[in-house]
């Protein structure tokens, strides 16, 4: 972007994502968030938000067998 003739970057804090729900999946959302008054797209980013917000060792282990396996694979095709 130009301002004034001076280049200028900008630079987003937030981050747009799709996911591919089955549509049992989409229907269930969409139940669920009329149910609390809310749209569907706001249950899900509170869903991500709860899910983020909480350190689950779980979690935390598959985010690593997940890593050391892409680890893995970049390593072969190089």
């Amino acid at each position: 972007m130009l301002l004034d003739g001076l280049a200028t970057t900008r630079y987003s804090t937030h981050m747009k994502v799709t996911i591919d729900l089955s549509p049992a999946q989409a229907e269930r959302l969409r139940q669920e968030a009329e149910r609390l008054g809310l749209a569907p797209e706001d249950l899900a980013r509170a869903a991500v938000a709860d899910l983020l917000a909480t350190k689950d060792d779980d979690f935390e282990a598959a985010a690593k067998r997940v890593l050391q396996m892409n680890q893995e694979l970049y390593r072969r095709l190089a």
